[in-house]
C-alpha cells in the first residue's frame, strides 16, 4: 500500500528541530556490544542542565510546530470536557454501616470521597477533599484509601509527583487531624488488622521501584518499629496485599508472570503469623479469596483458561482435597471473580467478551441454577464491580460498549433481578442511537483470526473513503475491552471509523492467545496490528492513506515497531510513553520492573532471547526510510517507562529518518505514566492527539 496524498506540509517558516548531541557510549551484554550515541539522555536524578535543556528544547519546537493549530485544539479541549457531567458521583456502595461516595463538584479537577451513616436524615462527612490536598501540586493522585474496621479512622496514600511512590497517612475522621504516622515511599495496597491498632503496607524499595517487605505498623510507634510480616527474595515478583473480602484474613500475593503464591494471616492475630495456601510452583497461577470454613481458588492448574476450586483453609495445598465450581472449559477463560456470604459472581470471557455468571451457594456447587448476563450489542463488556459488603445480597457490574456509556446494574441473587442504577451521563448532545459498533475477525497471515472491535456514525460511509483510528495493547495478558469513551466520540462525529484491535499478547480469546503473543512469539503482536489495517481497508472500512495508528506503553511499543515494519501503512501515529528501548532497559536491573518482566519478553542474558527482542526492538531499528507523522508523548517522572526510552527514540528517529513527515515529542515535566492528574487536565493531552492527526489528514475545519 502506498499514500496517494501527500502529508500536509509544516507551517511556513517551519521551526528547526532539536538535534540531540551524539555522544557514544558502549552498551555491554553477555552476546557482544551495541553503540548508543544518546545514552546520556538518561538522567535518574532528573537534574542535568544538558538533558533538561534538551527536553525543553523539544517541547519549545512541539508547540512551535502546532501553533497554528492552537485554536483547534482549545476548541477540541473544551468539546471533550464539554461531554463530562460537572458534578458526577459514583453510585455508592454500603459498608459497615455507611454508604461510600466518590464525587466531583462542577469546576473542580479531583474528586471527594463522601460517607454517610445508613440511616434517615444522616448528615454527609467528607473523607478526602482531595482538591484542597492538591492545591500547589501540579501533580497529585490519591492512591487508596482504607477506613479502620470501627470507622474512626482513615489510612490513604498519595502521590505528589507522580512516580508511583506514594506516601501513607492517617487521618482521625472524627477531629480531622492527621496522626503523626507517616510512611513514605509505599504501595498502595493498605490492610487494617481486626482491631484497628495496625496497618499492614508494602514497602517500595527507593531504587528499582520493586514491592520487596511487607510490613506492619503499630499506631503512635516509630516506622523504623514497623514489624517485618514478609520479605520477597526473588525480585522476579511483585507483591500486593488485601483483605480477603469475609474481612477474616490478610492475603499476600507474590505474582511473577507465570507464576503465584499466597500467604495468608487471621486479621486477628496478634503477631500476623503468615501461612502458605500453597507453595509456588512452576506455571502456576492462582488467586485466593474465602467463604466459610475454604478458599475460594481461581487456579491454572490442568486448567489453562482456569478454573474456580474449593479448597479447605486447614489442607489447601493439598490438591486432592480440591472441589470444583467451576471446572475448567477450552472455549470460556476464567477471568475475575468475587465471593460474597450468598454467591459467586464470575467475570468469564466468551467469543473474546466479557460476561458475568450469577452462581448462587444455596445450589451448593452445581452449576445448573448459574445465570449468564451477557452483553446487549455485538461488542460490548459486562465487568464486575468489587463492592466490600461480604453479606450483601446483590452483585454489582458494569455494561459498556464503544457505543453505550458505562451503565451499573445490581444483580440480586435472591430474586434474579437486574436493577438499575445509573448511566453514566454524556453531555453535549451526545445521542447513543446515531452509533453501531460491531466485531469482526480478521484473518492474520499465520492463519489465526483477530478479533476487531468497530465502532462508527451510522451516517459514515464505509465505501473506502473514512479515516481509521486504529487502537492497540497486546501485552501482559491485559485485554482491551470495547468500552466507551466519550473522547472518542469526537472522532466518531468527524467520520473516522474507531478500531480495537484485539492482537495476541492479550487474554481476549483466552491464555493461548496471551501465550502466543510474548517470549519468542511477541512478533504476532505486531504483524496482527498489521493484518487488521489491512482488513479494514481491505473490507471498505476507511481508506488506506487515512490509517491513524495510537497506542501506550507496551501499545507504545508495538507503535513503534510498526513504524519500522510498516510505515507505509499508516498516516500518523500516535506513541504516548512508548517502550522503545528494550533490550537496553532488560540488560539493565536497576531500572523499575527489568527484572519483573523476564518472562514477558525475556531474558536478555539468554542469547536466543537477547536476538529475538533485538531483532524487534524499536530503538535498535530505526533505518533511513520515510515514516509516517509521528506525535510522541511521555512524562517526565515516569516510573514504568523512563522518558529517556522516547527520547532516545525521538533523537535517533530524527537523525535517520527520510521525508518531510513531522516527528512531534511532548514531555510533561511535572507528570509520570498516566500523565496529568486532574479530571480535565488529562484531557489537554487528547485535544493535542486529535488536532495533530486532523491536521495530517488534511481534515481541518474550514
Amino acid at each position: 500500500m502506498s499514500h496517494p496524498q501527500a502529508t500536509p506540509a509544516l507551517p511556513r517558516g517551519e521551526p528547526i528541530p532539536p538535534e540531540a548531541q551524539r555522544r557514544p557510549f558502549v552498551v555491554e551484554s553477555p552476546h557482544g556490544t551495541r553503540t548508543d550515541e544518546y545514552y546520556w539522555l538518561r538522567d535518574d536524578e532528573r537534574s542535568s542542565a544538558d538533558v533538561l535543556g534538551h527536553l525543553e528544547q523539544e517541547n519549545a519546537y512541539a508547540q512551535a510546530v502546532l501553533a497554528p493549530l492552537a485554536a483547534v485544539e482549545e476548541a477540541l479541549f473544551a468539546e471533550l470536557t464539554g461531554r463530562l457531567q460537572p458534578d458526577e458521583s459514583s453510585v455508592p456502595v454500603l459498608h459497615h454501616g455507611y454508604w461510600y461516595t466518590t464525587r466531583y463538584t462542577a469546576g473542580t479537577e479531583y474528586p471527594q470521597y463522601v460517607r454517610r451513616r445508613d440511616a434517615e436524615g444522616a448528615s454527609e462527612e467528607i473523607l478526602l477533599d482531595v482538591n484542597a490536598m492538591a492545591a500547589g501540586h501540579d501533580y497529585f493522585q490519591v492512591g487508596s484509601y482504607e477506613v479502620s474496621p470501627d470507622g474512626r479512622l482513615l489510612a490513604f496514600t498519595q502521590d505528589a509527583v507522580g512516580r508511583r511512590q506514594y506516601d501513607l497517612f492517617i487521618k482521625d475522621l472524627a477531629s480531622g487531624a492527621l496522626l503523626t504516622d507517616t510512611v513514605p515511599n509505599v504501595e498502595t495496597d493498605i490492610a487494617w488488622t481486626a482491631d484497628g491498632g495496625r496497618l499492614v503496607y508494602i514497602e517500595k524499595d527507593p531504587v528499582t521501584l520493586l514491592s520487596v517487605r511487607v510490613l506492619a505498623h503499630t499506631l503512635g510507634s516509630a516506622t523504623a518499629d514497623d514489624a517485618l510480616v514478609y520479605e520477597e527474595a526473588d525480585h522476579s515478583y511483585y507483591l500486593s496485599l488485601l483483605k480477603s473480602r469475609s474481612e477474616a484474613f490478610i492475603l499476600i500475593c507474590c505474582q511473577s508472570t507465570e507464576q503465584s503464591e499466597w500467604h495468608y494471616a487471621h486479621a486477628g492475630d496478634p503477631e500476623l503469623r503468615l501461612h502458605s495456601v500453597l507453595p509456588r510452583e512452576p506455571g502456576h497461577e492462582y488467586d485466593v479469596d474465602h467463604h466459610r470454613d475454604a478458599f475460594i481458588i481461581r487456579t491454572n492448574w490442568l486448567a489453562p483458561n482456569f478454573r474456580i476450586v474449593r479448597a479447605p483453609i486447614a489442607g489447601s495445598a493439598d490438591k486432592a482435597g480440591w472441589t470444583d465450581i467451576i471446572g475448567h472449559r477450552p472455549e470460556i477463560f476464567v477471568e475475575d471473580y468475587e465471593v460474597g456470604q450468598h454467591g459467586l459472581a464470575v467475570n468469564e470471557r466468551a467469543g473474546g467478551l466479557l460476561r458475568v455468571r450469577i452462581h448462587d451457594w444455596a445450589n451448593g456447587d452445581r452449576l445448573e441454577g448459574d445465570r449468564i448476563i451477557a452483553g446487549m450489542e455485538p461488542a460490548g463488556s459486562m465487568s464486575l464491580v468489587a463492592t466490600p459488603q461480604f453479606d450483601s445480597r446483590l452483585v454489582r457490574y458494569v455494561y459498556s460498549s464503544l457505543c453505550t456509556p458505562r451503565t451499573t446494574y445490581d444483580y440480586d441473587i435472591g430474586s434474579g433481578d437486574s436493577i438499575w442504577r445509573k448511566t453514566e451521563t454524556v453531555l453535549g448532545g451526545f445521542d447513543a442511537s446515531r452509533y453501531a459498533t460491531e466485531m469482526r475477525m480478521a484473518p492474520a497471515r499465520d492463519g489465526a483470526s483477530i478479533p476487531v472491535s468497530l465502532a462508527y456514525r451510522k451516517d459514515t460511509r464505509l465505501d473506502g473513503s473514512a479515516p481509521i483510528y486504529q487502537y492497540a495493547y497486546g501485552s501482559y495478558g491485559y485485554s482491551m475491552d470495547p468500552d466507551f469513551r466519550s473522547s472518542w466520540v469526537s472522532l466518531l462525529d468527524r467520520g473516522f471509523v474507531v478500531a480495537i484491535a484485539h492482537v495476541r499478547g492479550g487474554q481476549e480469546l483466552g491464555r493461548a492467545w496471551y501465550d502466543d503473543g510474548r517470549l519468542l512469539r511477541k512478533r504476532n503482536t505486531f504483524t496482527d496490528f498489521i493484518d487488521v489495517t489491512d482488513m479494514l481497508v481491505t473490507q471498505g472500512y476507511g481508506a488506506a492513506d487515512q490509517v491513524c495508528a495510537q497506542g501506550g506503553s507496551a501499545g507504545g511499543l508495538l507503535m513503534g515497531v510498526i513504524a519500522n515494519m510498516a510505515p507505509e501503512r499508516y498516516r500518523a501515529i500516535v506513541a504516548h510513553v512508548p517502550f522503545v528501548d528494550v533490550v537496553t532497559t532488560m540488560l539493565d536491573e536497576s531500572i523499575p520492573l527489568t527484572t519483573n518482566e523476564f518472562d514477558q519478553w525475556g531474558d536478555p542474558r539468554h542469547k536466543e532471547s537477547y536476538d529475538y527482542m533485538l531483532s524487534y526492538s524499536p530503538y535498535d531499528n530505526i533505518r533511513a526510510q520515510d515514516y509516517p507523522a509521528l506525535l510522541v508523548f511521555t512524562g517526565l517522572w515516569d516510573s514504568q517507562v523512563q522518558y529517556f526510552e522516547p527520547a532516545k527514540w525521538v533523537a535517533r528517529l530524527r537523525a535517520r529518518k527520510t521525508g518531510q513527515a513531522p516527528l512531534l515529542f511532548c514531555i510533561d515535566m511535572s507528570a509520570g505514566h498516566g500523565g496529568k492528574s486532574g479530571r480535565f487536565q488529562r484531557y489537554r493531552e487528547t485535544a493535542r492527539e486529535y488536532a495533530f492527526l486532523l491536521w495530517q489528514l488534511g481534515r481541518l475545519p474550514g
